[in-house]
């Protein structure tokens, strides 16, 4: 942590000592939210997602591929993420990083948990199924990039159409049927700093948290939970955090059903 940080670090700290956050807003609040979806003309599916400035895009693809042994009659889905060398002086160009890979399987878990892309209605014949490839990359880091993305996943999902399989060609363009799915999931980050609990916390805020917790739920359960960094959650708290994560998911759900068609 360089100097300039641990300034940085130490007025956040000092802020929340007086119950205050930098932006002013309350410990349980989001930032502003922005969701356009169809950013990527060429996709099948796309949104770019925008909590406070941190930036997320999304970019859905789907492609022939051969199903899973264990599940000859269903198709694929694959979650990718790119931490952009633009979005942080802390990311690298190469091989994906640890929080690339991270920030790819809990945005995953949630989804596939939820039961979000109905994969049995990606079959299309014996050895031959679609796989979705959903591709996140972040144009800006500032905190929380767990919801930002899963929300982003989301509303590109949600407006995904399906590309036809006729004679042995693909077909992309015309009166294409939307992607099926089955559920709509989001997620709520909360850090923890010292005795303070913050939801959506921004890039200053995480880089001074003790613990991290995100929760991903639809209308009806808890589908995943992901703890990060090495400071503790009590049992109260957490259920304090689920029961929090069911409420905040109503006004996400919301953002997500009126981005419209």
């Amino acid at each position: 942590m360089t100097r300039v940080d641990m300034v940085k670090g130490a007025y956040i700290l000092e802020m929340l000592s007086s119950n205050v956050r930098e932006e002013q807003r309350g410990f349980k609040d989001y930032r502003k939210i922005r969701i356009d979806k169809d950013f990527i003309p060429h996709a099948e599916g796309s949104a770019k997602v925008k909590i406070g400035e941190t930036d997320v895009l999304v970019g859905v693809k789907l492609g022939l591929d051969k199903p899973m042994p264990d599940k000859p009659e269903e198709g694929n889905l694959m979650v990718t993420a790119e931490l952009l060398p633009l979005a942080s002086t802390n990311y690298e160009a190469g091989p994906p990083s640890p929080e690339s890979i991270e920030f790819a399987r809990v945005v995953d878990r949630g989804i596939r948990a939820a039961g979000i892309v109905d994969t049995k209605s990606l079959f299309i014949e014996e050895e031959k199924v679609w796989t979705v490839f959903v591709d996140m990359y972040v144009l800006n880091y500032d905190g929380n990039l767990f919801d930002a993305g899963t929300l982003a996943c989301m509303a590109a999902l949600m407006h995904t159409k399906m590309p036809r399989y006729e004679d042995e060609n693909v077909i992309r363009e015309g009166n294409l049927s939307r992607l099926k799915f089955g559920n709509v999931v989001t997620s709520c980050t909360s850090a923890k700093i010292r005795n303070k609990i913050l939801l959506d916390p921004n890039g200053l805020e995480e880089s001074v948290m003790d613990a991290r917790l995100t929760i991903a739920n639809d209308e009806g359960a808890v589908r995943a939970m992901q703890k990060g960094l090495k400071g503790a959650f009590t049992a109260k708290e957490v259920d304090s955090l689920i029961e929090e994560a069911f409420e905040k998911s109503k006004e996400l759900r919301n953002i997500l059903n009126n981005i419209g068609d």
